[in-house]
């Protein structure tokens, strides 16, 4: 099994990475990698036409740490700093918890360009499926992918998600309005390939030391 936090602000750590939440901290490391993959990262967030992009300054990144941390509270929402050692990599997030009976979230994710093609966003979605299914008891998660995005549906692939169709015009992108593929996993389909998830994604190799 990966190595899972049971506290309110959990901490999850797979075969190379950690998982924890941002704190106002980690602001300067935060920005560094914001700021350097800016255009990187802005044909894939949404964002409204002519919209200015958002502020990223320091008290706004606190803000944001605040409302993350009243998420977890209320068990809303579960968003993830990801970290290879002490290095700041990008973010894999848990949003938009749905009880009763759908008991269902939806996880996004973005990483610094410079490490992008290491696996590591399957590496850090693999442990938040994991702390979903077994942690917080879901029974489904969604991934919403734009169709031009060869580098998150290959994150699908090595995932062994099922894909469920196309949105259309489901997201404003940078002022367009997207089509989306929708990827999904439940808990029964976690559970057959549980082992397999451990085996391939989480549980560490003793041959490679983490870093």
């Amino acid at each position: 099994m990966a190595r899972l936090s049971t506290e309110s602000d959990p901490v999850l750590r797979g075969r190379r990475l950690t998982l924890r939440a941002l704190r106002v901290e980690d602001y300067p490391a935060w920005s560094e990698v914001r700021t350097r993959c800016r255009e990187w990262l802005l044909k894939w967030e949404p964002r409204p036409a002519r919209a200015p992009y958002p502020m990223e300054d320091r008290p706004t990144f606190a803000a944001r740490c605040a409302m993350r941390d009243r998420e977890r509270a209320l068990g809303s929402g579960f968003a993830f700093g990801v970290f290879l050692g002490e290095t700041f990599l990008g973010e894999a997030n848990l949003s938009g918890i749905q009880r009763g009976a759908m008991q269902s979230g939806s996880v996004g994710y973005w990483i610094d360009e410079t490490a992008a093609g290491n696996s590591y966003v399957p590496e850090a979605c693999a442990l938040i499926f994991q702390y979903a299914f077994e942690q917080l008891k879901l029974h489904r998660i969604q991934i919403s992918i734009v169709p031009r995005n060869g580098a998150s549906r290959a994150v699908a692939r090595k995932l062994w998600l099922r894909g469920e169709g196309i949105a259309q015009r489901y997201l404003e992108i940078d002022g367009v309005w997207e089509d989306h593929v929708w990827y999904a996993i439940t808990e029964e389909e976690w559970r057959e390939r549980s082992a397999r998830y451990l085996r391939e994604w989480i549980t560490p190799d003793p041959e490679s030391p983490r870093p």
